[in-house]
C-alpha cells in the first residue's frame, strides 16, 4: 500500500531532500557521530535549499507554507538515508512554531529571517534535573527588574543545546492558584552573560545529536525577549504538543519502514545452511508480521497528518499515533536486529544504531505512560 497523505508538491520536495541528504549528509555522517554533533555549516546549506523555514512567512525569508507534511517528508527521507540531523527536527517541528505564533512584529523581524536561513539555530529548554515531565514543578526563575528579567536555574537533556543561538527557556515568573500558572517563555541568546553550557551528554543512541546541560546564573534577559504574554507558557506549550508528538510518530514510522527494507535486503543476501535466510519460514513469518504492523501504522499516521493539515488533530489522537508508531518502531527494529543475528549487534551494521536510537522515542515528547494517561482521560476514565 502507498501513503495517501502526500500530494505532488510534497513528492517534488522529497526529491530535493533526498538529493540533499545524499550529497551533504550521508558521506560525512560517521564523522558527525564520532564528534557528537552536526556542524553548523549543514544548517546554512539546509536553509539555502528551503528546508529550515518551511512555515516561516515569505516576507521573513521562509517558505510560507502551512503544511506540516513537508516537515514529515524531511523526517521520512532522513530515516530512509539512515542518518540524523542533530537538533534539526527540534528546530523546525518544535521551536520555530513558537516563534511564528508568538513573536510580535519587532521580534519577527529580528529572529525569523535567521531561523529560516540557518544563521540562527534554536532549542527549547523545559526539562530540569529534578522535574522531568512535571513542568509545573520547575525551579528555574525569572524575576522582572525594570526592563529585563534576572534568570536563574538549570536545564538538562536539551536537544540541540550546543548548536543553538536562541534558546526558549521556560521559567517561573510568578505564582498563581494553579501550579501551572506563572510560567513564561524567555528567549536567551548566545553570548548573554551568565548563560553557559555544560558537557555534551553521552547517550545510548542518537550519537550525532548534541544534547546539553544549560545553566543560567543571573542572566539579564531583556523584557523584549519575552515570547508571548507573561505567565501563559503552560498554555502555549500545550497548544503545540500535538504537532510535536505527531513529528515523533513520523520518525517512528519511518524508522520501522527503513528497518524492514534493510532487513529484506539482508535476508535475501545472507546464506544460512546453504540457503538464503529469507527462505526460512520463521524469517518469512517475522517479516510478514512486521509488514502488517507497518501498514497499520502508516494508515494511522496518514490520517493524523491529514487531521493536522485540517487543524483537527486533538491531543488524544496525537497521543494515540505517538504511542502506536514509537512502540511499532521498537518492535520492528528489535525483530529485524534478531534476523541479522550476531551481525545485528555490530555497530558497523545500521540496524544496531537504529536499535539504540529507537529507545528514546517512547520517552521524549511525553512518555508512553503519559500518552496513555491522556488517552484514558479522553475516554472519560
Amino acid at each position: 500500500m502507498r501513503s495517501t497523505a502526500y500530494g505532488a508538491e510534497h513528492e517534488a520536495f522529497r526529491e530535493v531532500v533526498r538529493d540533499f541528504l545524499a550529497k551533504e549528509v550521508v558521506p560525512h555522517f560517521a564523522d558527525w557521530e564520532k564528534a557528537g554533533l552536526v556542524p553548523r555549516e549543514l544548517f546554512h546549506k539546509a536553509g539555502a535549499v528551503g528546508m529550515l523555514g518551511l512555515q516561516v512567512p515569505e516576507e521573513y525569508g521562509g517558505g510560507g507554507t502551512s503544511s506540516f507534511k513537508f516537515n514529515a517528508v524531511i523526517t521520512e527521507e532522513t530515516a530512509r538515508a539512515g542518518v540524523s540531523l542533530g537538533g534539526f527536527k527540534v528546530h523546525t517541528d518544535v521551536v520555530v512554531p513558537y516563534f511564528i505564533s508568538l513573536c510580535d512584529e519587532e521580534q519577527k523581524q529580528r529572529w525569523l529571517p535567521g531561523l529560516a536561513s540557518g544563521e540562527l539555530m534554536s532549542a527549547i529548554a523545559m526539562t530540569e534535573p529534578g522535574t522531568g515531565s512535571d513542568l509545573a514543578g520547575m525551579a528555574t526563575t525569572a524575576t522582572r527588574e525594570g526592563d529585563h528579567y534576572m534568570l536563574n536555574g538549570a536545564k538538562t537533556f536539551i536537544t540541540g543545546g550546543h548548536n543553538a543561538d536562541l534558546v526558549i527557556v521556560v521559567a517561573r515568573t510568578g505564582q498563581g492558584d494553579d501550579r501551572r500558572d506563572g510560567l513564561s517563555l524567555l528567549v536567551v541568546e548566545r553570548g548573554m552573560e551568565g548563560f553557559s553550557r555544560g558537557r555534551n551528554l553521552e547517550k545510548l543512541g542518537l550519537k550525532a545529536q548534541d544534547t546539553a546541560e544549560l545553566f543560567f546564573d543571573d542572566v539579564r534577559v531583556p523584557a523584549a525577549n519575552l515570547l508571548g504574554e507573561e505567565g501563559r507558557a503552560f498554555q502555549y506549550l500545550g497548544a503545540n504538543l500535538p504537532q510535536e508528538r505527531l513529528g515523533i510518530a513520523v520518525s517512528g514510522q519511518a524508522a520501522a519502514e527503513a528497518a524492514l527494507r534493510m532487513t529484506l535486503d539482508y535476508v535475501q543476501e545472507r546464506k544460512v545452511f546453504g540457503k538464503p535466510l529469507g527462505s526460512f519460514q520463521n524469517s518469512k513469518f517475522e517479516l510478514a508480521d512486521c509488514a502488517v504492523r507497518i501498514e497499520a501504522g502508516r494508515a494511522m499516521l496518514d490520517r493524523a497528518l491529514d487531521e493536522q493539515e485540517a487543524g483537527e488533530l486533538t491531543a488524544a489522537d496525537a497521543a494515540k499515533v505517538k504511542v502506536y508508531c514509537t512502540e511499532l518502531q521498537s518492535t520492528v527494529v528489535d525483530r529485524c536486529l534478531q534476523l541479522h543475528g550476531g551481525y545485528g549487534y555490530m555497530l558497523e551494521y545500521p540496524i544496531a544504531r537504529m536499535y539504540a536510537d529507537a529507545r528514546v522515542t517512547r520517552i521524549f515528547g511525553g512518555t508512553t505512560e503519559v500518552m496513555k494517561t491522556i488517552i484514558a482521560k479522553d475516554l472519560g476514565l
